[in-house]
């Protein structure tokens, strides 16, 4: 196959594209007019369907170009599936361009924007191929919402988006600061982790603080419990596996001399190894639970949606490579990162990939995701369009198992 390269004339409509995203960002659930730029877009271009994604947000888009594929009425075409996030974080941004965001309290400082024009960028390149005739098989593309807090994959697998395509892979990227423009990262393995999020509640018996001996201290066993926890990763956890706790927020009390009697602990667990997190789940149960009884005090833990970690077969890393060295960029790697990503819960449909591609350009200091003066070098955007649109026409390629 011949990798499609953007014209100027694409590379700057998407580039345009991007920088209106980010100037108007949409919270998870909440990207309406996202939702509608992307529709627009696709509805302008001739041979893409946009297929219903019944999500209760009424947010998102999946489409399809069909291509020629399948050599008799027994042999079905091949399909792959391309996936972008679209969603926005609750920060303000700091970085000032002319294209900063207008929406005080929101901006694109995970880069979603730059990951949305990518697939539109490889969804003109797949128009062009299928107008060639060099399309063999059908895309599907998915701008999912809701990435941000990793609930939005179980949303579109909940809308049945599955029983309408049946891909046979699955790529996806994300813009990664740490890695210089220019380069792409294929990592074999584990590549982000799984978590789990949780709310840890504890329950005591309040009253007057000069009676202590007839409350049971809900602040004072929470505390037991938060120390109690740290041992989960130094004496729970192998020394060569990686676990990571984080207790973010902890709430309880009215008043100095009022003895609680409620406590909520927020925290989340994360690890590249599923059995680790198995691990480290179980023993914050136990830990929780008999601390408590210790403390004369109730506990109860509301555990969130398990995520999956991001894993990179042999096979598929072995496929990834050769599409990323069709871009002409330098094909490298990176070391794992203990962030999660819900592009994890696709692999449980087709064999997927996902790709890190560098966005800091050459001699800049990396601005790492997540922080208020977060950018992206937009000229990464015209290679992760291409890798997107070489990887969807290289796995049509590839043989049924």
């Amino acid at each position: 196959m011949k990798p499609y390269r953007l014209t100027e004339e694409e590379y700057n409509r998407i580039l345009a594209f991007k920088r209106d995203l980010h100037m108007h960002p949409e919270l998870s659930r909440q990207e309406f007019q996202t939702t509608e730029k992307i529709r627009k877009f696709l509805m302008d271009l001739p041979d893409f369907e946009i297929l219903p994604l019944n999500t209760e947000t009424k947010t998102g888009v999946a489409a399809q170009i069909r291509g020629c594929g399948g050599t008799g009425s027994e042999q079905r075409a091949r399909e792959v599936l391309l996936r972008a996030d679209i969603d926005a974080l609750p920060q303000n941004e700091e970085f000032d361009s002319p294209w900063k965001s207008q929406n005080p309290g929101v901006m694109h400082a995970c880069g979603h924007d730059f990951h949305t024009a990518a697939l539109l960028g490889a969804a003109l390149l797949l128009q062009r191929a299928k107008d060639d005739g060099e399309l063999h098989g059908t895309v599907d593309l998915l701008f999912q919402p809701a990435e941000e807090g990793t609930a939005g994959a179980h949303m579109v697998i909940e809308s049945e988006l599955f029983e309408r395509i049946r891909p046979d892979l699955c790529f996806g990227l994300h813009n990664w600061p740490s890695v210089q423009t220019g380069k792409i990262a294929c990592h074999e393995g584990p590549l982000m982790a799984g978590k789990r999020n949780f709310e840890i509640v504890i329950r005591g018996v309040g009253g007057h603080g000069a009676m202590p001996h007839l409350c049971a201290d809900a602040i004072v066993c929470a505390a037991a419990v938060i120390q109690s926890l740290q041992t989960v990763v130094s004496r729970n956890t192998a020394p060569l596996d990686s676990v990571l706790l984080t207790l973010g927020r902890i709430e309880g009390g009215v008043r100095e001399n009022i003895i609680a009697d409620r406590v909520s602990i927020l925290g989340t667990v994360r690890s590249l190894s599923d059995d680790a997190l198995d691990r480290a789940i179980s023993r914050i149960e136990t830990i929780v639970q008999k601390t408590a009884e210790a403390y004369e005090c109730s506990s109860e833990i509301l555990w969130k949606e398990r995520v999956r970690a991001v894993w990179n077969s042999p096979e598929m890393t072995a496929l990834a490579r050769k599409c990323a060295a069709m871009t002409g960029c330098e094909v490298t790697d990176a070391p794992p990162s203990l962030a999660s990503e819900d592009f994890a819960s696709y692999r449980q449909f087709a064999p997927s990939f996902f790709y890190w591609v560098g966005s800091t350009a050459s001699g800049d200091i990396p601005v790492e995701l997540h922080k208020p003066t977060f950018h992206t070098d937009d000229t990464a955007l015209r290679y992760a369009a291409e890798l997107l649109a070489i990887s969807a026409m290289k796995g049509l390629e590839q043989q049924s198992d």
